[in-house]
């Protein structure tokens, strides 16, 4: 099927995600797979084909490929305490594939979408980075204060998704840096992040592919700046 014949998710799609989130255990989700296969996965592999298609079109440098972008449903539970074998959200990632140094880092910029009731999303960034690029980040603040402000504040990327954020920033500016600088808040960010909520009805429309592209498109200021950085 190409991108161009999307065909995406149904009010059943959510609600089997919902359903999952009450019944996280194998003997609920094993007969109900081919389900997930119809409503979820299907859907999901349709979707990342339209963004193929949509962001070479549009010259978007970011990857959408249906055996790398999509998240696996299955949880990680070797190191923790849930032992829910499912994650309560379908994902996926699209990874810049542009110039710069970060085409190549795991943590690298790019741009998630996230399938989830009550919590669907799109957003990207640069989650949870490796030390020597958040180094890179600090430094690129210091020094290039205005191509930061610059691609932060670029117009069109506020107007989609605000302002960037970080998870769990640093309660201080880190060691070596000086705790009164004017842009200590970006000083401290654990990692460069953004997003933006999606409705139901932006997620069950056949326009979510230019949706996603829309928005990814409009963020291509902060991705740019992110994937410059010099680990």
């Amino acid at each position: 099927m190409s991108g161009e014949d999307y065909v995406g998710f149904t009010p059943a799609s959510i609600q089997f995600m919902a359903d999952l989130a009450a019944n996280n255990d194998r003997a609920w989700f094993q007969p109900r797979k081919a389900d997930y296969e119809r409503l979820i996965r299907d859907p999901f592999e349709r979707l990342v084909e339209a963004l193929a298609t949509r962001f070479a079109t549009r010259g978007i440098p970011l990857e959408a490929d249906v055996r790398r972008s999509i998240f696996r449903i299955h949880r990680d539970t070797r190191f923790s305490r849930d032992k829910s074998p499912y994650k309560t959200h379908q994902a996926a990632r699209f990874t810049w594939t542009g110039e710069g140094a970060m085409a190549t880092q795991a943590h690298g910029a790019g741009g998630y979408f996230q399938f989830q009731p009550g919590a669907m999303y799109l957003g990207g960034g640069m989650f949870m980075p490796e030390r020597p690029l958040l180094e890179a980040w600090r430094r690129r603040v210091m020094d290039e204060p205005s191509a930061v402000h610059g691609a932060i504040e670029d117009p069109g990327f506020v107007a989609t998704f605000g302002r960037v954020s970080s998870h769990d920033p640093f309660k201080r500016v880190p060691p070596g840096y000086p705790a009164d600088h004017p842009d200590a808040e970006l000083l401290r960010m654990r990692d460069v992040v953004f997003g933006r909520p999606l409705s139901d009805d932006e997620v069950l429309s056949p326009a979510l592919p230019d949706t996603i592209a829309d928005g990814l498109g409009a963020a291509m200021p902060v991705l740019r700046l992110l994937a410059s950085l010099q680990p």
